[in-house]
C-alpha cells in the first residue's frame, strides 16, 4: 500500500456530482481527443481511474481502456456505468500494481500523481508506467503548477475557489513539499457546511522530467492544457508527454 489517502464510500458517492463541470462534454472533449490520438490503435491504461470520468468516455470513443484504482468505493461507482468486460479495473495502487500486456498509452490525469505523498513513490509510479508501455508508447500526466508564486513572505495559504457553494484553499509545507487542500462546501439548502481536506505532494515539471529519466522515458512535449496551448512561465498547469524509446 502506498501513502495515498483512501477515498471513502461517502466521498465516492458524491464525487461525480461535485465534478459535474469537469465531466462536461465541453471540458472533456479536448482531453479525450488528446488521449485517443496518442493511444492510436493500441490499449490505454488509466492509473487512478476513479469513477471513470475520463476512462469511460474514452472507452466509448473506441479506445480499449484498463484501469487501476486504489479505492474500491470509487471503482464501484465506475462499475455502475460500464461492465467489467468492457472496461476492466484492477484494485491496487498506481505505483506497484501490474497489468498483463503492453499499452500504447498510460495516463494519469487531474493532479493525481500528487496523491503519492513521497518522492520515492512518485518515482515508482513513473517506473510502473514505463513497464506497461510498449516501445514508442507514451505516459501522460496532467498536473497543476505549484502556486507558490502567490505566497508572500509569512503566508502559508492560497485560495483556489471562492464561491457561494464552496471555499477552497491550499496550505503548504515548503520543506516536505506537502500541500493540504481544504474544502468548505455548502451541504444542502439548510445552511450547513461540510469541511474536508486532503494531502498531496506537489512536484515541479523539472522534477517529473528527472523521474521520467530514471524510469527510462524521454520528454516528448509539454503544453499548458488539453487544447495544446504553449506552456509558459505563467501557465497554471501542464500536460506532459514522455515517450518510451523504441
Amino acid at each position: 500500500m502506498t501513502s495515498s489517502e483512501l477515498w471513502t464510500r461517502a466521498t465516492a458517492d458524491r464525487y461525480d456530482a461535485e465534478e459535474a463541470e469537469a465531466s462536461s462534454a465541453a471540458v472533456l472533449g479536448p482531453t479525450l481527443a488528446f488521449l485517443a490520438e496518442l493511444a492510436g490503435d493500441g490499449r490505454a491504461l488509466e492509473l487512478a481511474i476513479g469513477t471513470g470520468r475520463v476512462g469511460v468516455p474514452l472507452r466509448e470513443r473506441g479506445v480499449p481502456v484498463v484501469g487501476i484504482e486504489l479505492s474500491e468505493h470509487m471503482a464501484a461507482v465506475l462499475r455502475r456505468k460500464i461492465d467489467e468486460g468492457t472496461l476492466p479495473v484492477v484494485i491496487g495502487d498506481m505505483a506497484t500494481t501490474v497489468i498483463p500486456g503492453e499499452f500504447t498509452l498510460v495516463h494519469l490525469v487531474y493532479n493525481t500523481i500528487t496523491n503519492l505523498l513521497t518522492q520515492d513513490e512518485q518515482v515508482e509510479c513513473f517506473r510502473n508506467a514505463a513497464r506497461h508501455l510498449e516501445p514508442g508508447g507514451r505516459f501522460v500526466i496532467e498536473l497543476g503548477v505549484p502556486p507558490l508564486r502567490f505566497l508572500p513572505p509569512g503566508q502559508v495559504a492560497v485560495p483556489f475557489d471562492v464561491s457561494e457553494q464552496h471555499l477552497g484553499f491550499d496550505t503548504f509545507d515548503l520543506v516536505e513539499q506537502i500541500l493540504v487542500s481544504h474544502h468548505i462546501t455548502r451541504d444542502g439548502d439548510d445552511g450547513r457546511y461540510r469541511r474536508d481536506n486532503s494531502r498531496h505532494r506537489y512536484a515541479w515539471s523539472a522534477e517529473l522530467d528527472l523521474m521520467a529519466r530514471i524510469a527510462g522515458l524521454e520528454l516528448e512535449r509539454r503544453v499548458a492544457d488539453w487544447d495544446e496551448t504553449p506552456f509558459t512561465q505563467a501557465s497554471a498547469k501542464h500536460i506532459s508527454v514522455w515517450r518510451k524509446p523504441t
